[in-house]
């Protein structure tokens, strides 16, 4: 398998050297980084060439890494039944970069590239609807983001009197925020019906 994937990459990287920064082979698995403004032209290029036809899109998704330049990884599986293939696509861009969407290519990355930008934050230029899908209409940030607060910004509640969902900032007195991580049966001062036996067997 992991020479049919390194044929696969060399014949990628020769016929696509306008798009293929580089390619590597891990856990039997092909991974091609690209440029992000050339992803739809390769993404249909992958499509529609014979020795490739990776029909499927299978997911996207994203990685944040914080303490780069190029904070987000934009990650696209795709699956080749007539070849029998997997490929992995890896988009590196800045928080301010938008990424083409390839809506036009594959229409079922629609929900996925929404899924992207409501948790990570990261914009599909010539999306068609891109619009929060996880989260609520009023959300603030971005939940997968690896600065995004555990608490959230936010809490949402139903109010009786008012007969309606009520949003409230997240408040957390300090005694929510000191844990006790022994269990039950630490630090217990009785014992246990059984344990005599085991003091007898000493």
């Amino acid at each position: 398998m992991t020479e049919a994937l390194k044929e696969l990459g060399a014949l990628i990287e020769a016929k696509r050297p306008d798009c293929v920064l580089g390619y590597s082979i891990a856990f039997d698995e092909l991974t091609v980084d690209v440029a992000p403004a050339n992803i739809k032209g390769f993404v249909e290029f992958l499509k529609t060439d014979q020795n490739c036809k990776f029909s499927s899109l299978v997911d996207i998704t994203g990685i944040d890494f914080p303490e780069r330049g190029k904070r987000f990884d934009i990650i696209y599986h795709f699956l080749s039944m007539y070849q029998n293939h997997r490929i992995r696509l890896r988009v590196s861009v800045r928080e301010d970069e938008m990424v083409p969407s390839i809506v036009d290519v594959h229409p079922s990355a629609n929900w996925f590239e929404r899924e992207v930008f409501d948790m990570f934050g990261v914009l599909f230029s010539g999306h068609p609807d891109l619009r929060r899908i996880l989260t609520d209409y009023g959300f603030r940030g971005y939940p997968l983001r690896k600065d995004f607060p555990t608490t959230g910004y936010t809490e949402v509640r139903y109010d009786e009197e008012l007969k309606r969902v009520v949003y409230e900032p997240v408040s957390l007195v300090q005694e929510y925020r000191q844990f006790d991580f022994m269990s039950p049966w630490e630090g217990a001062k009785y014992v246990l019906p059984g344990d005599e036996k085991q003091e007898e067997a000493k």
